[in-house]
């Protein structure tokens, strides 16, 4: 018995020994590794989109920073989406190093390489799945429309159909409008028909130029919930108008068309926010930046549903 046991452990180390080694990951294949080996996370998000990103004006670089002279530093951007990155930065043990690309160029996928992440509370679909990868969702938000707060014209939003609607480009919002907004696990209802379809880069000046009267320039801008908020409470001379059309959930994306593995690098940005689910830290955040809980259905999210990675 004992000879017998001898060797079948000799024949397990002779064809451990022989059996080629696990490939490790290099910054050559593998984003993880490219990160970890460069020592910062390039985030790409928006300088102008309060109150999710914003830049800083007039702040100087973090001293000893590792970004480039055309990167921001942490310190020099804010917001709930920032407070994103920075902690997934953080929990691999790099430097948060920003960028802003245009919002069109971020969600076409094929970014080169330029960036690693884009932490701009892109709402998950089908369609922008081709390009990207997404994350598990940090946090889900209704899509709601704004109106001139001196309109007494439009009740519903059936009252918009073939008026001016102005959205961000490449947006949910955008796809909305022209009937073929896709989204996992939501059947949408579309209830404005044929609207004029504005294009902006983002919501932002959208607001502004619904803001420079009632019907003048825009009849109607649709963003998220929080923006809209901001959008009031910064003054703006807007209002809600009904209800959510519908919910999106927001995640961090990864583009497909990386010359480097991703896969390891998505499963670590995943792991990181379902932590800041569990203890909470996202929920704090939600209440500050967005004043109120917009993560619960989030957490909820089955990622594995979507069937990203083989």
């Amino acid at each position: 018995m004992k000879k017998a046991a001898l060797v079948f452990v000799a024949a397990l180390v002779f064809f451990t020994a022989c059996s080629p080694a696990a490939a490790v990951p290099t910054p050559q294949d593998d984003k993880l590794a490219e990160i970890l080996a460069r020592g910062t996370l390039i985030v790409a998000t928006d300088a102008d989109y309060a109150p999710q990103s914003k830049l800083l004006p007039d702040t100087p670089p973090a001293a000893g920073t590792k970004c480039s002279p055309v990167q921001y530093t942490a310190n020099q951007m804010a917001g709930f989406d920032v407070n994103v990155a920075v902690e997934i930065a953080r929990r691999l043990g790099v430097e948060p190093c920003f960028v802003n690309p245009p919002w069109s160029q971020l969600v076409a996928g094929n970014w080169g390489d330029n960036w690693d992440v884009h932490v701009g509370s892109v709402a998950i679909t089908f369609d922008r799945m081709k390009a990207l990868y997404f994350s598990q969702p940090y946090y889900a938000t209704p899509s709601v429309i704004l109106v001139h707060q001196d309109n007494m014209t439009f009740r519903t939003p059936e009252d918009l159909s073939g008026k001016r609607v102005g959205v961000c480009v490449g947006c949910t919002f955008e796809s909305y409008l022209k009937g073929n907004l896709q989204l996992p696990g939501q059947t949408i209802e579309y209830r404005i028909q044929n609207a004029q379809i504005v294009g902006y880069e983002n919501e932002d000046p959208a607001i502004r130029d619904l803001s420079d009267g009632d019907r003048v320039k825009l009849d109607a801008v649709i963003t998220l919930v929080a923006v809209a908020e901001q959008a009031i409470k910064s003054g703006s001379p807007v209002k809600i108008l009904g209800k959510p059309l519908w919910f999106s959930y927001a995640a961090v994306t990864l583009d497909r068309a990386s010359r480097r593995g991703q896969a390891r690098l998505l499963n670590e940005i995943s792991n990181v926010i379902r932590d800041l689910h569990a203890n909470g830290t996202l929920r704090q955040w939600s209440m500050e930046y967005q004043g109120t809980d917009l993560t619960q259905e989030a957490a909820q999210f089955d990622l594995d549903s979507l069937q990203q990675l083989p």
